[in-house]
């Protein structure tokens, strides 16, 4: 019995420090990343999106954790290298197995942080044209504008041009109206003017634009180029296609078709 009792001591004078040391730095280290992870939380609430802030939050306590065991098994004599080389070896297959997800992931990440878009945004990116919905870390959900819920992997946008209809405060409406080549152009423009004037979703600044653009085959077109508020777009693309037939009809205006002139040539014997 004395010799057991002997080993244990020694065991407890060789190993207690040791033990005791651990639990004070794995007291003293959990008390540092809990503040550490506030103060970081306060710097960044706000600069990013709230999916991102909870994913860098997520981790750091996850990397922070790891290196505090990883400390407490070397201060207790354990080898860490080993348990460093298995993390690798586990995150080299992990990643190699989900290089898909992880390319999203990183897509995702991209804008989360660049911000080409948000929520609400009218965009059109890698062929897909809708209203976004949220922003996840692997996928970005977009509403079409015939009610269907579209799933864009963050990979393909990130890689891709994107077109952000609603990034800025203003958008042009671009029309193309043909009348006959008997009519009076400034007539028509006047006719066109006064529609324009008298919509009030059409800005007054910048002016619209009206001009005679194109001798075509059978009619003179001219282009009517009008800037809106990017939620009033279709309302007066639409608008202007109506309001302005009346008006042409109003006014006497001919609506070309397509002609062929026949010449004969009385000389020639049939």
């Amino acid at each position: 019995m004395n010799d057991v009792a002997g080993g244990l001591e020694s065991v407890v004078a060789a190993y207690g420090m040791q033990l005791l040391l651990a639990v004070v730095f794995l007291l003293i280290g959990l008390w540092v990343i809990k503040f550490a992870l506030k103060i970081m939380e306060k710097n960044i609430q706000g600069k990013f999106d709230r999916t991102l802030t909870s994913f860098l939050l997520s981790m750091s306590r996850a990397i922070l954790l790891i290196l505090l065991f990883l400390s407490i098994a070397s201060t207790l004599g354990f080898e860490v290298t080993s348990f460093i080389a298995i993390l690798g070896a586990a995150g080299f297959a992990v990643g190699f197995a989900l290089q898909g997800s992880l390319s999203n992931f990183a897509g995702g990440v991209l804008l989360l942080i660049f911000r080409p878009f948000t929520a609400g945004d009218m965009i059109e990116v890698a062929g897909y044209k809708g209203k976004v919905q949220e922003i996840e870390l692997l996928y970005t959900i977009i509403t079409s504008p015939d009610n269907k819920k579209i799933y864009v992997p963050n990979s393909n946008i990130s890689t891709n041009s994107i077109t952000n209809f609603s990034a800025l405060d203003k958008r042009r409406v671009d029309l193309s109206f043909g009348v006959g080549y008997d009519d009076d152009i400034n007539e028509v423009k006047e006719v066109i003017k006064k529609v324009v004037s008298e919509h009030e979703l059409i800005l007054k600044e910048p002016a619209p634009i009206i001009r005679l653009g194109e001798h075509a085959g059978s009619s003179l077109n001219f282009d009517v180029k009008v800037w809106v508020s990017p939620t009033d777009y279709w309302n007066v693309y639409y608008d202007l296609h109506e309001e302005l037939k009346y008006a042409f009809d109003e006014a006497g205006f001919n609506i070309p078709y397509p002609q062929i002139d026949v010449h004969f040539d009385e000389g020639v014997k049939m």
